[in-house]
């Protein structure tokens, strides 16, 4: 396929020389300046000459093996190289051969009068890189009805026990994200000195995990999330109360995984949100409970390991250490915020049926949703759907043991609680967006799911509703039954989207039916994100790139392991959740990486020549170490394997503690004991003012 290669350089060659798509890109070599943004830009743009051929790539390609022999920036240089090995043998794999056609097809199309705003010449890139997207651009009312019809299932059956006290049954969670001081962002926290000390020696540490937005420790209290968070969580439980549907007492539980990209800040983030709190007035009707990666060690080392070993005999306990923690990539702590309703209703209190997952920056906006929906955010959790059984479009049975509810922008709400919060593209592609554009299929899901509304879009919810393919991470819920008897959960490895791979695990079922998300027509949150956390989001604005380009090698890695096939995959999971599972991974993920970095060189100002800079330096990082963690399918269907066996042992155990505990077994209520200790230093002890 080397012709098909060459035909694709020459397709990138159009995009680099076409001023209207990356104006000045020839100025961004030169390799005779020296510095480190200057290195920066000269490897990212010698890398995308080397592509569109050998005629043009001799300068370029000698400049990436001179940079490539050690120093600051020889890792990058390398990362490079090895890029172009492995795209020029991605494209020589027969998995591709029906693209020479269409890359031929546009080759012919391309000369130095294309238009590249016409929305034809666009489809053919996507055509090659990113066929999820085709037809959206110009069909778009059209895409959202057909994607309505495939989500359509006609409801069998709705749940007779549904969710009726959602105060008591329902354990409510949520996950902190800590990190270092942040210069400008951050002053001194409050804490004793010996904690002053740790955190000290912390932020000396290099850092060890990336997320989207960290709370900076000694960020101003208005500006941190997870006391703006819980404080609004707060306040709706007390519109509940007042509503009559909670007592006046009520203290609903709510437990917080606390994920830091400092190993030393575990020793100091339960006590640092405890003095937030108190800073802030405290709550009054939540009982908090805060877990960091020590507590979880702890609780295995104490509890479900020991009954393991009394209940469980012969069994390999390895992999539960291996899939219960809350450091890492978001996988780790989003099936541990899920997993550990199981564990609640086995050895802490057996009223709770479900979990229901918020993240901090989001609010129940109570007025709006009894005003427009007719139900507050405990009345939405009492819908009979959840836990109903029904068909879908291609005639699977499927349970409905998942919750999903939507999002509305706190910039957006003045318009109506059904708001989209990711719109259509205003505008003409950005530079990385000719090979991937996944905006586009996000705002199709994001109208198409996420905003239909029972009785107005032609389904009723009771006897026809929507299933979710398309989540986030908060908004979503699963009931305790039906997650002990399917057992999904997210690979360790997976950073984002973890809510939208959670459901690949257990997509297809051996035997019954399959567990869904359905969709909770008008239970929306308010993102309040941009109106309080803008201070951390722009710090962790590369963080987040490359986590999305990271995505979309972990999801193909992924879904090759599977045993369902990927094509039976991308038949449900396209368009949105779906484009990340891509036939040409290490192409389109380089080309994007190198192609966002050179739009931000070629935007003109400091910071963003800096963040291009960021991203090359970043992004080559820890694309180079996923595409060697994941780039053997058989390794990684081992480890899919593995964690699959952590998660089924973790599951017996439950089982045969709930069974020892109903037989009166000491050594069972011993751990029970042992739990209950446990839980009591995991509360978050604060003043209420």
């Amino acid at each position: 396929m080397a012709a098909l290669a060459a035909d694709l350089g020459v397709i990138i060659h159009q995009l680099l020389k076409d001023p209207s798509v990356l104006p000045g890109f020839r100025a961004q070599f030169r390799p005779q300046e020296g510095g480190d943004t200057a290195a920066a830009r000269n490897l990212n743009a010698a890398f995308l000459i080397a592509f569109t051929g050998k005629r043009l790539s001799h300068p370029a390609m000698g400049y990436l093996y001179s940079m490539s022999g050690g120093g600051h920036w020889g890792s990058t240089a390398r990362f490079y190289l090895e890029a172009l090995d492995r795209m020029e043998e991605e494209l020589s794999g027969s998995h591709v051969d029906d693209l020479a056609a269409h890359a031929r097809d546009l080759v012919r199309h391309l000369d130095a009068s294309t238009d590249m705003s016409d929305v034809r010449i666009l489809e053919k890139y996507w055509s090659l890189f990113f066929p999820e997207g085709v037809g959206l651009a110009s069909h778009t009312e059209g895409a959202v009805q057909d994607l309505r019809r495939t989500r359509t299932v006609k409801v069998k059956k709705l749940n007779p026990d549904p969710i009726t006290r959602p105060h008591e049954e329902v354990l409510f969670s949520s996950n902190v994200l800590l990190t270092v001081p942040l210069g400008e962002f951050s002053g001194r926290p409050s804490l004793p000195p010996e904690l002053e000390e740790a955190l000290d020696e912390a932020a000396a540490e290099e850092q060890a995990f990336w997320y989207d937005h960290p709370i900076p420790i000694g960020i101003k209290n208005e500006r941190n999330e997870a006391v703006y968070g819980l404080r609004a969580m707060d306040r709706a439980i007390r519109f509940e109360i007042e509503r009559g549907n909670a007592p006046a007492d009520s203290r609903v539980p709510v437990l917080l995984s606390m994920s830091t990209t400092h190993h030393g800040l575990q020793a100091l983030a339960h006590e640092y949100l405890a003095g937030e709190l108190v800073k802030a007035g405290g709550v009054r009707h939540l009982e908090i409970y805060a877990a960091a990666q020590r507590d979880v060690r702890e609780l295995l080392d104490k509890v479900i390991i020991p009954a393991a070993g009394h209940l469980l005999p012969g069994r390999d306990v390895g992999p539960l250490a291996e899939v219960l923690g809350v450091d890492g990539e978001y996988g780790r702590h989003y099936s541990f915020l899920k997993a550990v309703s199981g564990f609640w209703q086995v050895m802490v209190d057996c009223k709770i049926r479900a979990t229901y997952k918020f993240d901090l920056d989001q609010v129940f906006p109570q007025e709006e949703l009894v005003a427009l929906t007719g139900r507050s955010a405990f009345e939405h959790l009492c819908d009979p759907l959840w836990g109903g059984k029904g068909t879908d479009s291609l005639g699977r049975d499927i349970q409905f043991g998942m919750l999903a509810g939507a999002l509305v922008n706190e910039a957006d709400i003045g318009e109506g609680l059904f708001s989209p919060d990711v719109k259509w593209p205003i505008g003409g592609p950005a530079p990385d967006e000719w090979v991937f554009a996944s905006t586009w299929p996000q705002a199709l899901s994001t109208e198409s799911e996420m905003m239909a509304r029972y009785g107005v879009d032609g389904l009723d919810g009771q006897t026809s509703c929507l299933q979710r393919v398309h989540v986030t991470g908060g908004t979503t819920g699963i009931r305790v039954e039906h997650l002990r008897r399917h057992r999904p959960f997210t690979p360790g490895w997976i950073g984002r989207a973890e809510d939208q791979a959670y459901l690949l695990s257990v997509f297809l079922p051996e035997e019954g039916p399959a567990l869904r998300y359905f969709h909770a027509s008008g239970f929306i949150m308010r993102h309040d994100k941009e109106a309080f956390a803008g201070d951390a989001l722009k710090a962790a604005r590369v963080g987040k790139i490359v986590g999305d380009l990271v995505r979309i090698w972990n999801f193909t890695s992924y879904a090759k392991a599977l045993p369902w096939g990927v094509e039976a995959i991308k038949e449900t999971f396209d368009p949105f959740t779906g484009c990340f599972i891509s036939r040409l991974p290490v192409t389109v993920t380089c080309l994007r990486m190198a192609l966002k970095a050179a739009g931000m060189f070629a935007g003109g100002n400091e910071k963003e020549i800096r963040e291009g800079a960021d991203l090359v330096r970043t992004g080559s990082a820890r694309l180079g170490d996923a595409m060697a963690a994941l780039g053997d399918p058989e390794a990684v269907r081992g480890r899919y394997l593995r964690e699959k066996e952590g998660w089924d042992l973790y599951y017996d155990v439950l089982d045969a503690l709930e069974k020892a505990l109903e037989e009166g077994d000491a050594f069972a209520q011993s751990l029970r004991d042992s739990t209950g200790e446990l839980l009591e230093g995991w509360k978050v002890q604060h003043a209420v003012t």
